[in-house]
């Protein structure tokens, strides 16, 4: 039995195998710093190259802070579920921007646990940029912060309200 199972062995590591891609798709993708780079997909492989101009020069954008939500106007406490308001406000933002594309930030105040924070702050980062998406937007990064990085304190109500938020730059 040995003999056959290296047997098998052998022929199915000797086995070539077709990967048969699509049509390849050009987009740019724009970094988080701002940087564009031309990208070639086809499913199977990809290929991506800074884009630069014509003395080599990385074509760079700039990026600014263009929206702060507070989050108590998109989600109910500890969701990450955005209300149909939330949602409309949000698409009538993307539509309007006009940035070449987006990064979203999610904040939350200190309340709950560090590692429950992060998670809420990237669900809810991640809900804004779908709604983005949806309108036709492109997203650069998303990301959850937690309660890292404050704007006000968090021990008092007020302080707690303004940590709690979803930062929107926009890369022009």
């Amino acid at each position: 039995m040995s003999i056959l199972a290296l047997t098998l062995f052998s022929s199915a590591a000797t086995a070539q195998q077709t990967v048969v891609g699509e049509r390849y798709v050009p987009t740019i993708w724009v970094d988080p710093d701002g940087c564009e780079h031309w990208v070639m997909d086809d499913g199977a492989e990809g290929y991506m190259t800074p884009h630069t101009n014509r003395d080599g020069i990385p074509v760079c954008r700039r990026g600014n802070t263009c929206a702060v939500m507070n989050s108590d106007q998109l989600f109910a406490t500890d969701s990450y579920q955005i209300s149909a308001a939330g949602r409309a406000r949000l698409e009538e933002f993307f539509r309007q921007a006009g940035a070449v594309a987006y990064i979203i930030n999610g904040h939350t105040d200190s309340r709950a646990s560090d590692e429950y924070n992060m998670r809420l702050s990237e669900n809810r980062a991640n809900a804004v940029a779908r709604v983005a998406q949806s309108v036709g937007a492109r997203i650069s990064a998303i990301r959850g912060y937690g309660e890292r990085q404050p704007i006000a304190t968090n021990s008092t109500a007020a302080g707690m309200q303004k940590n709690r938020r979803v930062e929107i730059v926009c890369i022009r």
